[in-house]
C-alpha cells in the first residue's frame, strides 16, 4: 500500500469548469447581446481553495470526482502543475461539473451551473488515511454524506474541520455538529435560526452546533465572526473589482493559511479579506490569487470600506 504523506490541509469537495463571459450590461429577457469573449477557466469551492493554499506554500491534498471528458483532463493537468496531491475519482459516462458565469461591469457574477448526479462523492469512496494524514480538513458540504464521514474521522482524530457553506444541502444537520470553523455566506445563519440579525444568529449557531468559530462573509461589508465570547469584525478592502467569482474560496484558503500559522483570529480575518479582495481584481475563480507579500501590503496600505458593524476591539 502506498504511504499517504502528511499535508497541511486536505480538501474534500467541489471542482468545476467555469465559462466566464464578461458583459458591459446584464442582458434583458428576450434580448440578444454580443459578447467579447468566453473564457474557459477552472474553479470549484474546495478545488480553488486548495490551489490558493498550495500557491502560498502549504502542502495540500484534494479529493474529488470528475466526469469522463476533456474538462477532467484540464483539472488533472492543473493539479499536477501546482503539485497538489490528488485522489481523483471518475464517474463513467458523466460530464464534469460546468458553470456559465456572467460577469457584469462592476465584477458581480451570475452563475448558471449543472452537476450530474453521477458526480456525487460517496462515503465508501473515501479512504481514512486521506483525511487523517492532514492537519486541517476543508469541506463545502455539497456531497453531504461523504463530507460528514470525513468530518467524523477528522473529529475523532482531533483534526480541525473548516467548512465553506453557501447552501444548506440535504443532510447538512448531521454535518454541522462536526464542523469547528463554520464560515458561511451571509444568509446561512438566518436560514438555520430564522433570525436575520447576525449579532444574534451567529452566537445561536455557535451554541447549537458547538463550533469553535461561526462567521459570515459579507462581500463589500467584510466578515463578522463569533468565538464564543466576543465578536470579531474585519471590513473589506477597496479594490477595482473585475470578477467576484472565487472570492469566498480564496477567503477560506486564506483563513486556513492563518490557522496553520497559528495567527490570532483578527489577523486571520484581515488576511482573508485582503486575499479575497485581490482575487476579485482578475477574471476567474483563481485569477487574482496573489503572493503573501502582496496580500500583506494591501493590509498595511490599502483602503477599506466603511465598517458595517461597530465591534469593540478584541482584548
Amino acid at each position: 500500500m502506498t504511504t499517504v504523506p502528511k499535508v497541511d490541509v486536505v480538501g474534500v469537495g467541489l471542482n468545476a469548469t467555469d465559462i466566464l463571459i464578461p458583459l458591459k450590461n446584464f442582458p434583458l429577457s428576450g434580448s440578444k447581446v454580443e459578447i467579447s469573449s468566453a473564457n474557459v477557466m477552472l474553479g470549484g469551492q474546495v478545488a480553488s481553495a486548495m490551489a490558493a493554499c498550495q500557491n502560498w506554500g502549504l502542502r495540500t491534498r484534494y479529493v474529488g470526482k470528475f466526469g469522463e471528458d476533456h474538462f477532467a483532463g484540464l483539472h488533472r493537468a492543473e493539479f499536477a502543475r501546482l503539485k497538489i496531491e490528488t485522489h481523483l475519482l471518475t464517474a463513467p459516462g458523466c460530464p464534469s461539473q460546468q458553470a456559465y458565469i456572467l460577469v457584469d461591469h462592476i465584477g458581480e457574477r451570475t452563475v448558471l451551473w449543472k452537476r450530474d448526479p453521477g458526480l456525487i462523492l460517496l462515503p465508501e469512496e473515501l479512504q481514512r488515511e486521506w483525511i487523517l494524514n492532514a492537519h486541517v480538513l476543508h469541506l463545502d458540504g455539497h456531497d453531504t454524506e461523504a463530507a460528514t464521514l470525513a468530518a467524523q474521522w477528522a473529529r475523532e482524530a482531533g483534526i480541525p474541520v473548516v467548512a465553506d457553506l453557501d447552501e444548506l444541502y440535504p443532510g447538512v444537520e448531521q454535518l454541522l455538529p462536526k464542523i469547528d470553523f463554520l464560515i458561511t455566506s451571509r444568509d446561512i445563519p438566518e436560514k438555520l435560526t430564522s433570525n436575520p440579525d447576525l449579532l444574534h444568529s451567529l452566537p445561536e449557531v455557535f451554541r447549537r452546533y458547538r463550533c469553535r468559530i461561526t462567521a459570515a462573509t459579507l462581500g463589500a461589508q467584510g466578515v463578522l465572526a463569533w468565538d464564543g465570547e466576543q465578536f470579531h469584525y474585519a471590513s473589506a478592502f477597496q479594490v477595482k473589482a473585475v470578477d467576484t467569482t472565487g472570492a469566498g474560496d480564496t477567503f477560506h484558503a486564506a483563513f486556513i493559511y492563518g490557522l496553520r500559522k497559528s495567527w490570532p483570529l483578527q489577523r486571520q480575518l484581515d488576511f482573508a479579506c485582503a486575499a479575497a479582495a485581490l482575487n476579485c481584481t482578475a477574471l476567474g475563480a483563481r485569477g487574482g490569487i496573489q503572493r503573501v507579500e502582496i496580500i500583506e501590503d494591501l493590509i498595511a496600505t490599502g483602503d477599506r470600506y466603511p465598517a458595517a458593524f461597530q465591534i469593540p476591539a478584541p482584548k
